[in-house]
């Protein structure tokens, strides 16, 4: 079971004696998880409570019980995306610390559980990169924050000093953001895993473009 996923199991019938906040737990993230699947289906305007009801094995009330509307349940989809992913980055990232490893193993290694992320959770990369946009300013807004995250963390592998250095590193978020959108709406997760390495070499081409980590051409560092 991945981090995205969750505890997304259905509760047996009846009696269970489980713990109430078990069963509401339970209940949210099979909602969410639905949501994420529907909308592969039918987007996000095509998608009714009512399919999320359907799908998640839960009751209206229950629904309502923990969201206000189905925009408010996206958003909830949504932060249970990204706090799965920047989970898997997280890791990642500390265990590089942990192995002191170079700064251009360190980038591979968080861009490989990036798009590895992506592809083990098609719905859920789905849900906060295609169907976002759909949905409204305040989504579009907090997928902003994300990516500038994204950039805050590449710039701070590559070691960027300069205004120049953070801009190019903002460049090449967007332009992973862009490759890998287009890969999950064509439902692509072998193109999405293969970005990988060209990414990695055009970092290894770029000498001090995007920071001061990467050694010239020649292992002398810039």
């Amino acid at each position: 079971m991945t981090e995205l996923a969750g505890t997304a199991r259905q509760l047996p019938r009846g009696r269970h004696g489980l713990p109430r906040e078990q069963v509401i737990a339970s209940q949210r993230e099979r909602i969410l998880k639905a949501m994420a699947e529907a909308m592969v289906e039918n987007g996000y305007v095509g998608t009714s409570v009512a399919v999320i009801l359907k799908r998640a094995g839960v009751s209206r009330e229950t629904f309502y019980e923990q969201f206000r509307s189905k925009e408010d349940c996206f958003e909830a989809a949504f932060e249970r995306a990204v706090q799965g992913l920047l989970s898997r980055i997280g890791k990642a990232s500390v265990a590089a610390d942990n192995e002191a490893v170079p700064e251009l193993d360190r980038m591979d290694r968080i861009l490989g559980a990036y798009l590895e992320g992506l592809a083990a959770e098609p719905a859920y990369a789905r849900l906060f990169l295609v169907e976002v946009y759909a949905v409204g300013s305040k989504a579009v807004a907090r997928r902003a924050v994300l990516q500038e995250s994204f950039v805050t963390m590449m710039a701070t592998v590559l070691d960027a000093r300069t205004e120049q250095q953070r801009f190019a590193c903002q460049t090449l978020a967007a332009g992973v953001s862009a490759m890998v959108t287009a890969r999950i709406a064509a439902d692509d997760p072998d193109g999405l895993r293969g970005l990988k390495q060209p990414l990695l070499d055009l970092v290894r081409r770029s000498g001090d473009l995007y920071g001061t980590a990467i050694p010239r051409a020649g292992g002398v560092p810039a």
